[in-house]
């Protein structure tokens, strides 16, 4: 007799596959492990339903194929917290690495030191130190003034003494033969002596008036023709000999005579007289 065949939809038991599993029937026979029954598992290729754990299938809520993004760290989320952080770390380190073992001179005293043998601190002491008073500068001494009318000078060969100064003449001559000033003529009567040891021509063309605003007049030698005997022109003088001359200035009728410069020569330096 062939053995009796099993119906199509009854399994054999499964034995228990651990300590925490129970093996018990359930309805129509189909076998149960654990607390509760496991699911069945579905046909191949099938979705498993949700929740099933099955190994190679996403985990509940997920997608199938695509595993689930991995979480950010907390440093990752908070980068300006981390700088922050980095930063204070950082500055404590220094702090405690720079301390030294030698104690923090107190600020007033370190001041105070600096100011005393800093060259600053010198030059300010210098500055705020009340400078020496210079003493007051002389006022530059005045020249001498020019001999005046009178006084005997002397230039090169010549010895000049002015005796007398006329001013405000309007014309000069006699009256057949005169001439009439621009201005007003001045005559300056002067002794000339020969104070060399050869004889010299003295004219009164080499000599010179200044007016009171600094004007310069040359001498009008055709004017001491027309006074006669000036002994002014072209007039030689023998050593030891003086002669009493004329020279004759035609200047403005406003001007005043100021100074006269006498002259041996033409190329002498000439001596200043005053006409004050």
């Amino acid at each position: 007799m062939s053995a009796p065949t099993p119906h199509p939809q009854q399994h054999p038991p499964v034995p228990p596959t651990g300590p925490q599993s129970s093996f018990a029937p359930g309805p129509g026979g189909h076998p149960q492990s654990g607390p509760a029954a496991r699911p069945a598992m579905p046909p191949y290729g099938a979705q498993p339903p949700q929740g099933y754990p099955v190994h190679g299938y996403p985990a509940p809520g997920g997608q199938p194929g695509v595993p689930p993004a991995p979480r950010k760290s907390w440093f990752a989320r908070h980068k300006i917290l981390t700088g922050l952080g980095v930063v204070v770390l950082l500055a404590i380190v220094g702090a405690s690495l720079g301390g030294g073992d030698e104690p923090a001179e107190p600020a007033a005293v370190a001041d105070a030191g600096a100011e005393a043998t800093s060259p600053e601190g010198a030059d300010a002491e210098a500055d705020t130190a009340p400078a020496e008073e210079e003493p007051a500068e002389e006022p530059a001494p005045e020249p001498p003034a020019a001999p005046g009318v009178g006084t005997a000078v002397r230039d090169g060969k010549f010895e000049f003494t002015v005796t007398s100064v006329e001013t405000g003449v309007p014309s000069v001559g006699d009256q057949y033969l005169s001439q009439e000033a621009q201005g007003q003529y001045v005559l300056v009567h002067v002794t000339v002596k020969n104070i060399g040891d050869e004889a010299q021509m003295f004219t009164g063309g080499n000599q010179q008036l200044t007016d009171t605003e600094g004007r310069t007049h040359e001498s009008d030698s055709t004017a001491a023709i027309y006074l006669g005997d000036t002994n002014s022109f072209l007039t030689d003088i023998n050593p030891g000999n003086a002669v009493d001359g004329v020279v004759v200035f035609d200047i403005p009728a406003d001007a005043v005579p100021a100074t006269l410069s006498l002259h041996d020569s033409m190329f002498s330096g000439g001596v200043e007289v005053s006409l004050g």
